[in-house]
């Protein structure tokens, strides 16, 4: 099956009411678990990959890994989706080395860490949405900054992260400036800011409304009911892998991600992609840790790798099943880029007009 795009796939999630989890990778092994679950579970998948991981592993090999990931599971449609673009460049060269859809957070400047002015955040999406379009590729743009609301700061990952104190204006995506966003930018999802962050730590007890603002996406699926909205920093941080990372050696504090239940209630208000990193370190992390502790002799990477990826590929059916993903890989008939360029031109998958149910 040919890879999809974003947009196909996230109006196919709308319609049927389920929420797609997007998968950071890096490397083979990764993908090869990712998929695996996908398959098992006849679920469509986005995998996506921040500069940090485009530098580490090449955009050459990222492209042939996904590719073969295709063609070894026909029945899997999946999503090649650039995570935090930083500029028009950065995106556009996502898109020549084949990925189906990028993003840009121009919630921040280039360098990743100031955070930026709403007409600048405007411009830069509408720019990267009249390119990308023009080609086929679908945009998920930012609105707000991503952050504590518990400290107000921002944990950087891969190079992506405000630095300094953020303000509840910042931290918070304001509903009726939303509406303008997407009318003016043209972006075919949107990623939100409701409290949550990227790494591990996130919150330091179980969030509540005070740290973890659900309401914020319930008010902006109430004016936009049409448009696909996007949950950054959506690990939850499981405790079985604290445990089982801390069990082996490992030094993890007491942290708390965001819960499962939580995303489950932002997939039943428009909550279509759920981005996740963070619980597939710790899953192959905690394996490997464990390999290491109880076979010290052990020099093989195969045998520390293969648990690792058995953790990791349950721990994706588990997301699978629970944002409902599963069961609709099959019912998916992908349409290629060509022609989603042509819906754009026109005007058929204009995201201000059409909302969810165009493609």
């Amino acid at each position: 099956m040919a890879l999809i795009t974003l947009r196909q796939l996230l109006d196919h999630a709308a319609e049927h009411g389920y929420g797609v989890p997007a998968f950071n990778i890096n490397n083979m092994e990764q993908g090869l678990a990712i998929v695996k679950a996908a398959a098992e579970v006849d679920a469509p998948v986005i995998l996506q990959a921040s500069r940090g991981a485009r530098s580490y592993a090449g955009d050459i090999m990222l492209k042939r890994m996904v590719e073969a990931l295709a063609e070894m599971n026909p029945g899997v449609p999946i999503c090649l989706h650039q995570d935090h673009g930083n500029n028009l460049a950065t995106c556009m060269s996502a898109i020549r080395h084949g990925f189906t859809s990028v993003m840009m957070d121009g919630s921040l400047h280039e360098d990743m860490k100031t955070p930026a002015d709403y007409d600048y955040n405007v411009a830069v999406t509408a720019k990267v949405s009249e390119a990308a379009h023009a080609v086929g590729a679908s945009v998920e743009g930012e609105l707000g900054v991503l952050g504590s609301l518990e400290t107000g700061e921002a944990a950087a990952e891969d190079g992506s992260g405000a630095e300094g104190k953020l303000d509840h204006s910042q931290l918070l995506t304001d509903p009726d400036q939303a509406v303008d966003f997407v009318a003016r930018t043209r972006c075919d999802a949107l990623a939100i800011a409701c409290g949550t962050s990227h790494g591990a730590y996130k919150f330091s007890r179980k969030p509540d409304g005070d740290i973890l603002a659900m309401h914020v996406i319930e008010a902006i699926h109430e004016r936009l009911s049409g448009t696909h909205l996007v949950m950054h920093g959506s690990s939850s941080v499981p405790q079985y892998l604290q445990d089982l990372i801390n069990e082996a050696g490992g030094e993890m504090p007491q942290t708390y991600g965001v819960p499962v239940e939580e995303i489950e209630r932002g997939i039943r208000h428009g909550v279509r992609k759920v981005n996740i990193d963070t619980d597939c370190r710790m899953a192959m992390t905690g394996q490997f840790r464990k390999v290491a502790r109880e076979r010290p002799e052990e020099f093989d990477p195969r045998k520390f790798l293969i648990p690792a990826m058995k953790e990791l590929t349950a721990l994706c059916r588990d997301r699978f099943e629970r944002f409902g993903t599963a069961g609709h890989a099959s019912k998916i008939r992908v349409i290629p880029m060509d022609e989603m360029a042509r819906r754009y031109a026109s005007g058929a998958l204009d995201p201000a007009i059409t909302g969810a149910k165009a493609a």
